[in-house]
């Protein structure tokens, strides 16, 4: 469903972020893709979206290229991005504006999320914390019920409550159908959450696989010792060549 194939992408001329980088989403469920500051999780999710173009290679999307833009791929897209600004207006003036563009949304699906995250429904966006933009922002990203939906950092500037209420309804209000591509560096704050487990770091996929496939004999399974335990032996591999 989603195809990323030999990508390379740099912001400076031969300073490559993502060089020749390539990763399958074939089905849906929670994605994690997890990895340390720096190590290019945010531009992924900018270059899957089409809204920065790879410099080689390709990013498809049902067999679409994404940078193509095209209406029939932007409705079943969104996008949490890690810093957003909402416009001064109320938030049912802001659904007039934007449910035109995602013909699943559903709104009382927007006014459950609300509920949940224990937001009033007539708000005025420009009033909000950044903690209370991310919950209505998540709620709204939930009820456009677009199939591919990516969140970057979406954690960050949440209470430890909050935390929990977004684990909850994330789990709650997406269908089995549906891509949800979560990038974070607080592995804890999602590692509950996850159906899947894709973990980068400097251009490489150390790990790419279901959750089900690392619990083995466990019944819990920490990420972050996995993640470490794959960085210190991607180290040792590179000392040895």
């Amino acid at each position: 469903m989603l195809q990323i194939k030999d990508l390379t992408f740099g912001y400076k001329k031969g300073v490559p972020v993502l060089d020749n980088f390539s990763l399958d989403y074939s089905e849906g469920g929670i994605y994690g893709l997890l990895g340390k500051n720096g190590t290019g999780k945010s531009t992924l999710l900018y270059l899957i979206m089409g809204l920065l173009r790879p410099q080689a290679g390709q990013v498809t999307y049902k067999g679409i290229d994404t940078t193509s833009r095209r209406p029939e791929l932007l409705e079943d897209m969104f996008i949490v991005p890690e810093e957003y600004n909402l416009p001064a207006i109320t938030l049912e003036k802001y659904i007039e504006v934007v449910r035109p563009f995602y013909p699943r949304f559903d709104t009382e699906l927007m006014y459950r999320c609300l509920d949940a995250f224990e937001m009033p429904h007539e708000i005025n966006l420009g009033a909000l914390s950044m903690g209370q933009k991310k919950k209505v922002y998540m709620s709204i990203a939930l009820a456009a019920r677009t199939h591919l939906l990516v969140m970057d950092e979406p954690t960050n500037g949440l209470d430890i409550p909050s935390k929990s209420q977004f684990r909850k309804i994330v789990a709650s209000s997406t269908d089995d159908d549906q891509i949800v591509i979560i990038s974070t560096h607080q592995v804890r704050d999602v590692e509950l959450l996850l159906d899947h487990v894709t973990m980068i770091e400097r251009n490489c996929v150390l790990l790419n696989t279901r959750m089900d496939q690392l619990f083995g004999d466990n019944d819990v399974v920490n990420l972050e010792d996995v993640f470490n335990r794959l960085l210190e032996e991607r180290k040792g591999g590179l000392r040895n060549e």
